[in-house]
């Protein structure tokens, strides 16, 4: 599913303070990432929140918000939150707050030490076989 790209701008406006932001496709939508974590993102009009499992349930109370479904799975501590839920710049800006809490409060991701293995595997994978040596 693509994503809007009006709903994405308003998004990066409200992170637009946050350090450490990496924004990525993914998910079928847009993902915003801070540390290393996926606080929240953007598929098709909706805003797509991390709320970890324990604010799943309080989440999903509020108004205009129902659980993210991906490829027929519901990944718990996600939810999604429609436009009628988003529509003001205050309720999207609590929102994106409320993911990027959730994704600070995470462990940081090293991404130094994951791009050393990603290196490792890329070249492992497209190396020529080594040659046994005659003579």
């Amino acid at each position: 599913m693509a994503y809007d790209e009006k709903t994405a701008e308003r998004v990066r406006r409200a992170l637009s303070a946050q350090k450490s932001l990496v924004e990525k496709k993914m998910m079928g939508g847009l993902c915003f990432m801070v540390l290393g974590n996926m606080c929240c993102g953007v598929t098709g009009t909706s805003v797509m929140v991390r709320v970890g499992r324990e604010g799943y349930e309080p989440a999903l109370a509020k108004p205009h918000v129902r659980p993210l479904e991906f490829a027929g799975r519901r990944p718990s501590g996600f939810v999604l939150v429609d436009p009628p839920g988003h529509r003001t710049a205050a309720a999207l800006a609590a929102w994106v707050k409320r993911g990027v809490d959730f994704a600070a409060a995470l462990p940081a991701k090293n991404a130094k030490a994951k791009k050393i293995a990603t290196k490792k595997r890329t070249a492992k994978k497209g190396a020529a076989p080594r040659r046994a040596r005659t003579g």
